[in-house]
């Protein structure tokens, strides 16, 4: 056991989670029918939301990909990583960085149960269940002390977790607590949900109202996140531009223009 959280995991399960919601939009079977209810609202409301799961769980392969190899990062910070799946961060990083170190953190119980299963012979890799909407306490938690060095870059990963977060719970300056506790030449990796009108808005409403969050902001509310830092190329895009392994359509669907991404490095 590398986690160091070894007592038994108790978690609700008559309130849907965004993990276990997630999970499911990929395939996932780990869910209940609290969350079930909000995936039928979704789903009626966009049809295509499952493959917009699919859109950041692939981005997040290819992200990771570029910071381990390009980037040379050998250190991470998985912020809201979720249920583990296939391709999970460690798995990417020390394919190309055996001796990258990894740490998850979700404030869902139900992932740091899963995730002791998956990593229980990984000595690089913990799970920890903490908030992160807290970086102070993320930070100062005694797994993430003992897995990163802070005199060292670090890649923080917000993969699909900032538009969790309401206006008033003050994105921007999350991002900003753990980008001062990491040194320059740190990569920021963060993909949202983007605003593109009535249609991204009607999603928005239903995962507002089923979910309790899900925030599509503008072009320029999300570029916000990355202030201090500078995006590598091809910046702030649509996930499915996020340097594809293959060739893509010019022309998105709606599914693939509300949801983009980027990642940048401290300067």
């Amino acid at each position: 056991m590398t986690n160091s959280e070894s007592a038994p995991v108790e978690f609700d399960v008559s309130k849907p989670s965004i993990s276990r919601v997630y999970d499911a939009l990929l395939g996932g079977k780990d869910y209940y029918p609290s969350d079930e209810h909000v995936l039928d609202h979704l789903r009626a409301t966009m049809p295509e939301v499952d493959e917009l799961a699919k859109l950041n769980r692939a981005v997040l392969g290819r992200g990771v990909k570029y910071l381990a190899g390009e980037g040379g990062l050998k250190q991470y910070l998985d912020l809201g990583a979720g249920l583990p799946t296939m391709e999970n961060t460690h798995q990417v990083a020390q394919a190309l960085q055996p001796e990258a170190k990894v740490v998850y953190v979700d404030k869902d119980p139900i992932v740091l149960a899963h995730g002791r299963a998956l990593l229980g012979e990984n000595g690089q890799t913990r799970v920890i269940t903490a908030d992160l909407r807290d970086p102070a306490a993320v930070l100062a938690h005694s797994d993430v002390q003992s897995m990163i060095d802070f005199s060292q870059p670090v890649a923080i990963m917000l993969v699909g977790m900032l538009h969790h977060l309401h206006d008033d719970e003050d994105p921007e300056g999350v991002v900003d607590g753990y980008l001062d506790a990491v040194p320059v030449g740190s990569h920021l990796f963060i993909t949202h949900f983007l605003d593109t009108g009535d249609e991204s808005r009607a999603l928005e409403k239903s995962f507002l109202d089923f979910l309790g969050t899900g925030r599509f902001r503008t072009r320029e509310e999300i570029l916000r996140l990355f202030r201090g830092c500078e995006l590598v190329e091809p910046g702030l895009v649509p996930l499915s531009h996020w340097r594809p392994d293959g060739i893509v359509r010019d022309k998105l669907t709606l599914v693939e223009e509300i949801i983009v991404g980027g990642i940048a490095i401290k300067s």
